[in-house]
């Protein structure tokens, strides 16, 4: 490389991407395109690098497969940063292994970091965890193994393990303070925030409160019979049994649980369960016809049994019932925690996230707009979703993981 592309990189790597700039601004060259999109990316112009990066990757073209993987590595985290986690970021393996196979450690680490942060944001904790435990972070850049460090913490996070999270944080700071980077050391102040936020509701006949990661974690180590409102799962030791797919069913277990240990009126159960105005004889029938199919669903943890008055349950082996809900609980509670970390969504971001349709995210986010809860800026592909102003809204970090409840 020449002189003045040396000379921008350098300062790129020191973080003065205008002094990088006033080098390279007029060049069109693939080293030039390439390093004016780091600048401008560095700046913030995020549409604008990734346009040149683009067009970098396809000036190197085939004969420089490892510039064109940088390329795709560099266009990759500016979807990672825009939260556009589909197509965008699905050449990111594939840049990975090209750097891998020519020797670029340093790079392919730090690909396989941003693969696991978007695994987190989606979900999928346990491919997560497995390319960080091939990682080598000694090859991380310093800015990365800060990163890395909050994925772990991200990862325990959702697993509900508060100690490794605490832990993983305290890393994270640590390396933030060895770059000296501030934004970067605002990301770390604000996982921490998360952290130290409620983290969920326990609710009982007698009232309700606010529990912290640790309270939850131990609360799910105890003896009780947990009907998990933040998940819709039920736990019993280390039986989990899921109602995810079945709201109707979770619903009425909720009721149990939170009028146990005496019974639910069959009128409380109608009206919650199937959103009645009041009981009929119909709304009766399909009530017994769901306790039915409840009764099966958890067999192995409970009993339910009809009384004068409705029905009350029953643990085998647990003495207590808690009720796990999430902080604050309204319609589009679970999109909403998602907008609140700050950063903005893209609509098939949140889809992704939440495992469920793009449609039902949309309408989720026109309704949360239509109450002035939620914003959008730009068009088209281009748009992304940001919470207002929601002052203690709580966390996401008991929002569901993708085949991991647990």
């Amino acid at each position: 490389m020449d002189s003045l592309i040396n000379s921008a990189a350098r300062a790129l790597a020191e973080g003065d991407p205008l002094a990088a700039l006033k080098r390279i601004a007029l060049r069109d060259d693939a080293p030039a395109l390439a390093l004016r999109g780091i600048a401008m990316a560095q700046l913030g112009e995020l549409a604008r690098a990734k346009e040149l990066l683009g067009n970098a990757g396809h000036a190197f073209g085939a004969g420089e497969p490892v510039a064109r993987a940088r390329c795709h590595l560099a266009m990759a985290e500016i979807a990672l940063v825009t939260r556009d986690l589909g197509r965008p970021m699905a050449g990111l393996g594939g840049a990975r292994s090209t750097l891998e196979k020519f020797g670029d450690l340093p790079n392919a680490a730090h690909a396989g970091y941003l693969e696991a942060r978007r695994l987190l944001l989606i979900g999928r904790l346990d491919e997560a965890e497995g390319i960080l435990d091939d990682l080598d972070v000694d090859m991380l850049p310093p800015t990365s193994r800060a990163g890395y460090a909050m994925v772990v913490a991200g990862i325990a996070m959702r697993r509900i393990h508060a100690k490794p999270a605490r832990d993983a944080l305290e890393r994270a700071r640590s390396a933030a303070a060895d770059v000296g980077n501030a934004a970067l050391n605002v990301e770390v102040d604000r996982a921490v925030q998360a952290l130290e936020a409620p983290a969920a509701r326990l609710i009982a006949r007698d009232g309700e409160r606010l529990l912290f990661l640790d309270e939850v974690e131990a609360l799910i180590a105890s003896d009780s019979l947990i009907i998990d409102a933040c998940r819709n799962v039920v736990r019993g030791g280390s039986t989990i049994i899921s109602l995810a797919s079945r709201p109707v069913l979770f619903a009425l277990m909720r009721v149990l649980g939170e009028d146990w240990p005496d019974d639910a009126s069959r009128d409380e159960l109608v009206i919650r369960a199937f959103r009645a105005r009041e009981a009929d004889e119909s709304h009766r029938a399909r009530l017994r016809v769901e306790i039915g199919r409840l009764r099966e669903a958890i067999g192995p943890l409970a009993e339910i049994h009809a009384t004068e008055q409705g029905f009350v349950l029953e643990p085998h082996k647990a003495r207590a019932v808690s009720v796990l809900a999430p902080p604050i609980e309204n319609e589009n509670g679970d999109v909403l925690a998602l907008l609140a970390n700050g950063e903005a969504w893209s609509s098939s971001a949140l889809a992704l996230a939440l495992d469920v349709s793009p449609r039902t995210v949309q309408r989720a986010l026109d309704a949360l707009a239509e109450k002035g809860k939620a914003e959008w800026f730009g068009q088209g592909r281009a748009r992304r979703w940001i919470a207002t102003s929601i002052p203690g809204f709580p966390t996401s970090l008991l929002l569901p993981a993708n085949g991991v409840v647990g």
